[in-house]
């Protein structure tokens, strides 16, 4: 009874997502062409996971899909990040203007968003809780309309076509995985950030490295905990 309970709920959420007007307009514009693109990956639109890839020095996200039945996830697309703000690192408190680094999920569909449609990151997370201090700030974005103090902005074009494929995903009853990095985190771009950053930037980033491998080299979702001391831990 509770999976038909929240089956239930899933598709309400899904019904009620399609009947805003900007939702409505990208399912019109994008899903004929997203239906194709999933027929010819192997992938049933109804039921998919997903994975979105940050990388803020490259000014790109990147879409990673995975079927029902599948093993991997396989790369979709990516889009432009078309405006920034901050510099490469976490982001620590309120107001700081950084784009957070690390492991999330989205937490909320804003298919009112002032920014065409947005997907709420769930940061802060237990990480950023112990590394950080309050304020925290909150309401980082990944939105349309090219504008950001802190959120990770796509082109309106662009946000419809993702947003929706979250939200069929979130839909089927599947977390939104999100990865957030400064940069791809290969052994060489390493070895020159240590060159140009300082040792506290660089202990980060290398901490966050082997969540990055282990994906680049497997094509699954790594698990993640955090440690005592705000450090992610590969298992």
């Amino acid at each position: 009874m509770l999976l038909s309970f929240c089956m239930v709920g899933q598709t309400a959420f899904l019904k009620q997502q399609l009947k805003y007007p900007h939702v409505a307009q990208a399912y019109k514009e994008k899903w004929d062409a997203i239906s194709k693109a999933f027929k010819e990956k192997g992938i049933d639109s109804n039921d998919f996971n997903v994975l979105i890839r940050v990388f803020k020095e490259e000014k790109t996200v990147e879409l990673w899909l995975k079927a029902k039945n599948a093993d991997k996830y396989i790369y979709y697309s990516s889009y432009p990040i078309c405006r920034s703000s901050g510099i490469l690192g976490p982001k620590r408190t309120e107001g700081d203007l950084q784009v957070p680094e690390g492991f999330y999920k989205v937490n909320f569909f804003n298919a009112y968003s002032d920014y065409y449609l947005a997907m709420q990151v769930d940061y802060p997370n237990q990480s950023d809780k112990i590394l950080g201090h309050k304020p925290f700030g909150g309401e980082i974005m990944i939105h349309g309309n090219c504008v950001t103090i802190g959120c990770i902005p796509i082109t309106d074009d662009k946000i419809k076509e993702l947003y929706l494929i979250c939200l069929f995903s979130k839909g089927a009853g599947h977390d939104v995985i999100i990865h957030s990095f400064p940069f791809k985190l290969d052994a060489k771009k390493l070895a020159e950030a240590k060159k140009q950053y300082n040792k506290p930037l660089n202990d980060f980033w290398n901490n966050l490295a082997p969540a990055y491998n282990y994906f680049e080299e497997k094509k699954q979702l790594p698990q993640i905990t955090v440690e005592a001391n705000g450090a992610y831990k590969v298992k």
